[in-house]
């Protein structure tokens, strides 16, 4: 839309992190409430949502990239395949590819670094809470906070530090 306070395209995940984040937490907390969570059955339902698409996406982009790319094309395809199903294409892209070059855009699993983003979420946010509320439910919300800080006061003096990997 190209309004100039919203420029550069992350305000779309941003606003899908913060109502993913929203929910998942509302879920965990109404069925600890209800004494009815099971981390195994959440990992389980992520995985029933996310793997199957994922999976058919990567299957299908092997197939093209098998008779489309180059050796060192698919040598660097292979690479981010593994980063993705391992779900650390964030990580793999970061270190790997500059984000704002116009060949980011022929790069098939480009996309995924919010996926991979969004998992972790997913794998260490409940573990995280379940430890906090044994810990002291009382405290969690304080303790959130407090690591919501740091870990905002953290980007922030890495984001100064490294202004080109913003």
């Amino acid at each position: 839309a190209e309004f100039e306070l919203f420029s550069g395209g992350f305000v779309g995940v941003d606003v899908f992190f913060v109502i993913s984040g929203y929910l998942i937490t509302s879920i965990i907390l109404t069925e600890h409430q209800n004494q009815k969570f099971s981390i195994l059955k959440f990992y389980e339902r992520r995985v029933r949502r996310i793997i199957p698409a994922l999976f058919f996406v990567i299957f299908c982009s092997i197939i093209f990239a098998w008779f489309f790319l180059l050796p060192n094309d698919m040598k660097e395809f292979n690479e981010s395949t593994l980063a993705v199903t391992i779900f650390l294409s964030n990580f793999y892209f970061w270190d790997t590819q500059d984000y704002f070059s116009t060949n980011s855009t022929l790069i098939p699993f480009f996309h995924t670094w919010s996926l991979a983003v969004e998992e972790q979420f997913y794998i260490f946010f409940p573990l995280t809470l379940i430890f906090l509320f044994r810990l002291r439910q009382s405290l969690a919300f304080w303790l959130f906070g407090i690591l919501g800080l740091i870990s905002l006061f953290l980007s922030e003096l890495y984001l100064n530090q490294n202004p080109e990997t913003g």
